[in-house]
């Protein structure tokens, strides 16, 4: 074994992050300049569905622990969502802005055909409908590309349905409410689950306060939903009763809990608690957390309509619909057994699994 080879194996079986995953593939291509990361959890449901994500990661172990988690949690994702696919996810290191190329997206395209059918990979943070046209032109282990091909498009707006359905079902059962009028609610992240879901609050008569570091999604916020404007730094201190994080993950640790003045965290970000202690800590301060991979969950719902013949966006809509249920078996179940709702959900998932096995 070489020196690299070893050191990319210690980073990841020594990772934090890791929890038995089935396999974690290195990717690189000398003339695209593709560097990218592929990470099957578990395939025990069916072949791994899940995301691929672009960003410019400060490192090669950043960007190893950000699969492993998010790969780990579309495991949790599919299964909690009731679905037959496994749980993987890929990571493509470079700026969305400045690295993308047809002859990358090729690249990557062929690695995941050298798979042969064990990923399946749709867009995710960083990555668009266009550039899973470009993956398609290599492989068919590919959804959400445009509709024009066949797909059913980005899964942005299902994705951000879940998510309502998901803060609802916490907004019933911690402020015991079925309506949403006058609810005061944070976004954090304006992208382009975060617009839906404000969308989708507006709609309801929430009050928004939305932040985000790109400017111009804040101004198109507030002159379509008449939201308020936070700066970054400040947004977890808000007068709110809900936090709604919907940027990158990590965003609730040590530090910002101590600053919520919200009842409720729900919202579309992956991956939101920093460490699992964190889901604790939420509860020991009383705050009610919609674990963001059960509330997410509509955009790989709707993805695995595609996979059935003649794809139908409202059955995949009621389908999405029912996180709401059961959000609400997973605040039942931590309050009958006093514990965080984050660990009732991981319990679930590994419960189905297990059965799965």
């Amino acid at each position: 074994m070489t020196n690299l080879e070893k050191t990319e194996c210690d980073a990841v079986f020594n990772s934090p992050a890791y929890n038995q995953h089935e396999q974690v593939i290195f990717c690189a291509d000398a003339e695209s300049g593709l560097r990218a990361i592929i990470a099957i959890h578990n395939s025990r449901l069916g072949p791994a569905l899940g995301g691929c994500r672009m960003w410019p990661y400060k490192c090669e172990n950043e960007a190893i622990t950000d699969v492993l988690r998010l790969s780990r949690a579309m495991s949790y994702k599919n299964a909690l969502a009731q679905l037959s696919t496994g749980g993987g996810k890929s990571v493509i290191i470079g700026d969305p802005k400045s690295d993308k190329s047809e002859a990358l997206f090729h690249a990557f395209g062929r690695f995941v055909e050298s798979l042969a059918g064990r990923y399946i990979v749709a867009e995710d943070v960083g990555t668009t409908v266009e550039d899973m046209n470009q993956i398609r032109s290599q492989t068919a282990h590919v959804m959400g590309f445009s509709a024009q091909q066949g797909s059913s498009g980005d899964p942005s707006p299902v994705t951000a349905y879940g998510v309502f359905c998901g803060l609802k079902a916490a907004v019933e059962y911690r402020l015991g409410r079925s309506e949403l009028a006058g609810l005061r609610v944070a976004v954090q992240g304006i992208g382009n689950v975060g617009y839906q879901l404000c969308k989708y609050l507006h709609e309801a008569g929430a009050k928004l306060i939305v932040s985000d570091i790109q400017l111009d999604a804040m101004a198109r916020a507030e002159a379509d939903f008449a939201a308020e404007r936070a700066p970054g730094t400040e947004i977890h201190d808000q007068d709110v009763e809900v936090f709604a994080p919907c940027a990158l993950g990590a965003e609730i640790n040590r530090r910002t809990i101590p600053r919520l003045k919200a009842q409720i965290v729900a919202g579309a970000a992956n991956n939101q608690l920093e460490r699992p202690e964190d889901g604790a800590d939420l509860a020991a301060r009383g705050i009610l957390y919609a674990p963001d991979y059960v509330i997410n969950a509509g955009g790989v719902i709707n993805l695995s309509y595609e996979r059935e013949s003649g794809y139908d966006r409202a059955e995949a809509m009621t389908h999405t619909a029912r996180i709401h249920d059961i959000a609400m078996e997973i605040f039942s179940r931590a309050e009958r057994e006093s514990r965080p709702t984050s660990d009732i959900a991981d319990a679930m998932a590994e419960e189905l699994l297990t059965g799965a096995r």
